[in-house]
């Protein structure tokens, strides 16, 4: 397995150490190192990376803040030289808080454990195309506040995604719930929900026309991603929810 990865840095002398100790490491493989967050954002938008060795006091845009802006943001290591961070970091779920100047044994315990969260994904996902396949439930539980509230996929007409959060939009309410939407996907059956753009995961049984790009579900209209579409009217096609 390979952890794609990008270093954010201002500094150059931290760049080229950090750039040094990533080359030393063979499941991780370097996409590119930036000076701040806007080449960052740049990249981000160009390869498929996941995990970040963030600086936190940047100019322009600090490194938490970066984070932040983005819907649905890497896997962070960050790397910095104050610790007083370190207690706020963790509300981004970070994989580990690095304090300069950075040990190689430091920094190789840190890439240890993004390998095990990564390779634990993996087989999470693997466990719910298996489930799937097998015993595939009706229902989720969400946690909203201190309420675990269960929730019938029947019910559900579309999930939307905002930041760190989704808002699950259901027949009778709507449920704001801390966890990215990346994450949600692979909690719900495949066979019935599909993910239509970057920020919306729709019930197919839900849609009742598509106009343009976009997909009609009752009163809500949704926006299909260009780069989707195709996709979208073959899964609704192969779904019979298109009828000639």
């Amino acid at each position: 397995m390979k952890i794609s990865c990008i270093i954010i840095d201002d500094e150059a002398i931290a760049r080229r150490g950090l750039k040094s100790y990533v080359e030393a490491i063979d499941f991780l493989d370097l996409k590119g190192t930036c000076i701040n967050a806007i080449q960052a954002n740049t990249l981000l938008k160009t390869e498929q990376i996941d995990l970040l060795f963030l600086d936190i006091e940047m100019p322009l845009i600090t490194g938490m803040d970066f984070l932040k802006s983005l819907t649905h943001p890497p896997k962070v290591i960050f790397t910095t030289a104050y610790s007083e961070y370190a207690i706020d970091s963790f509300e981004f779920d970070v994989i580990d808080y690095l304090v300069k100047p950075i040990s190689p044994e430091r920094f190789l315990q840190a890439c240890n454990k993004a390998y095990t969260v990564f390779e634990g994904k993996k087989t999470s996902n693997s466990d719910v195309e298996k489930k799937d396949n097998r015993e595939e439930q009706d229902y989720l539980f969400v946690r909203v506040d201190k309420e675990l509230i269960k929730i019938e996929y029947d019910e559900i007409l579309f999930i939307e995604g905002m930041q760190n959060y989704v808002r699950i939009h259901t027949t009778s309410a709507n449920h704001m719930v801390l966890v990215p939407l990346k994450n949600v996907i692979d909690l719900l059956p495949s066979k019935s929900f599909y993910q239509v753009h970057k920020s919306y995961i729709v019930a197919l049984d839900k849609v009742k026309a598509i106009s343009g790009n976009q997909l009609i579900l009752s009163h809500q209209k949704i926006p299909i991603s260009r780069s989707k579409k195709e996709d979208v009217l073959a899964v609704l096609t192969n779904n019979k929810i298109l009828r000639k």
